[in-house]
């Protein structure tokens, strides 16, 4: 197949930075000429514009997604001998962060179709973590690939069990549930800017958004080492969780491209579903959901041999994630619930990760359909496909 004339970029940022002309650097300018290089008023504009975009009373800036959910489970007061439901399909920080603050994560399995926690899946997981000898205190609901969980659901749940329900928005920032932006769900949403996120800086940085004085207020101190009325009155064991003053102006920068470049995200996967449904599994969506589609993850059947031949056409691709939480020799031991874990076990197996940014023109992801419909083509993968998407778990 003919090589396309430049690298496919599997995230093009370099794209992005031609289109935001010289704001990044007039905002960067700036910081460098009022030298308050942590916590700089930059942070404080973040914040509020960040809040303002949500809808959220709060927003508190910090150093990374991951100090993000510590810091959640930090304010209230989550550690040894509680248990904290986590998604076993998924990145790492989640079950790290309730590792780091004592507690023990507990695997639940997700759903087939938008990959995320699965709402009926959480019983079973608090099932398991009473039996283990542990307290259920908490959900982290992690919105994979851009897709907002179940919240109505999983709001009903946390009610239910007084359970703590951390909305882990790494990877969904922008998305939007009956047009309720993300970032108002749950008692708490945390939030990533690692540069490959769909609102990213150029380095780490990370935020929390919440409607609660209270629990803003604490997770305030908590990014200061705990700090109280002064930076040397310590009120409870923090960390160092503050955001970069020239991070927050690389964000404030993009923030204002933000809303054009999800709309030009819907089109792209739209485009991804319409070429692909014959041939791969495609991602959906629940009614009413709008997804910032941080990746576009098809399932596919024998998905080593295709992600070469797709390399093989010059086209990126990558597998979020190869293998599930529970497997992981980190994580070996935890809890699992009775019944298994069988759809995140599964899915290691057969997602594939496409290119998807704002930036990928039309012939771009022409190049990349084609190529994915020649491998089909090739063999017995379209039909494998169709047999993938009856229900079988």
């Amino acid at each position: 197949m003919t090589q396309p004339l430049r690298p496919i970029p599997f995230i093009d940022l370099q794209a992005q930075r031609v289109r935001l002309g010289r704001r990044v650097e007039e905002r960067i300018e700036r910081v460098l000429a009022h030298g308050a290089f942590v916590m700089g008023p930059e942070v404080v504009e973040l914040e509020e514009q960040l809040a303002s975009f949500v809808g959220a009373r709060h927003c508190v800036t910090c150093a990374n997604g991951t100090d993000a959910l510590q810091m959640a489970l930090r304010a209230r007061e989550i550690g040894s001998g509680d248990a904290v439901v986590v998604p076993a399909f998924t990145f790492v920080a989640a079950a790290e962060a309730v590792s780091l603050v004592g507690a023990t994560p507990v695997f639940a399995d997700v759903g087939e179709e938008d990959f995320n926690l699965d709402p009926l899946c959480v019983a079973p997981a608090l099932a398991q973590a009473r039996r283990s000898g542990l307290r259920p205190a908490g959900v982290i609901a992690v919105d994979l690939f851009g897709q907002p969980a179940d919240y109505e659901r999983l709001e009903s749940i946390a009610a239910e069990h007084g359970l703590y329900l951390i909305a882990d928005a790494a990877q969904s920032f922008g998305a939007a549930i009956d047009g309720k932006r993300v970032g108002r769900f749950g008692h708490v949403t945390t939030t990533s800017f690692f540069p490959s996120k769909p609102l990213g800086c150029y380095g780490d940085g990370g935020a929390l958004f919440t409607d609660d004085g209270d629990l803003a207020a604490v997770l305030r101190s908590l990014r200061q080492h705990g700090q109280g009325v002064d930076r040397y009155d310590h009120r409870r064991v923090g960390l160092n969780g503050r955001l970069d003053s020239i991070q927050a102006a690389v964000l404030l920068a993009k923030l204002e491209l933000f809303e054009a470049e999800i709309a030009v995200r819907q089109e792209i996967a739209g485009r991804y579903h319409r070429a692909l449904a014959p041939y791969a599994t495609v991602p959906k969506s629940r009614p009413g959901v709008l997804s910032v589609w941080a990746q576009y993850t098809i399932r596919i059947p024998d998905r080593d041999r295709v992600a070469a031949a797709l390399k093989a056409d010059g086209i990126p691709t990558a597998v979020h994630y190869p293998r599930p939480l529970h497997h992981q020799p980190a994580y070996a031991g935890r809890p699992v619930p009775a019944n298994g874990l069988a759809r995140s076990e599964a899915l290691s197996g057969e997602v594939l990760s496409l290119p998807m940014h704002a930036y990928l023109d039309a012939a771009t992801q022409d190049h990349i359909v084609a190529s994915l419909h020649r491998i089909a083509s090739g063999g017995d993968l379209g039909r494998a496909a169709a047999a993938e998407r009856s229900p079988r778990l």
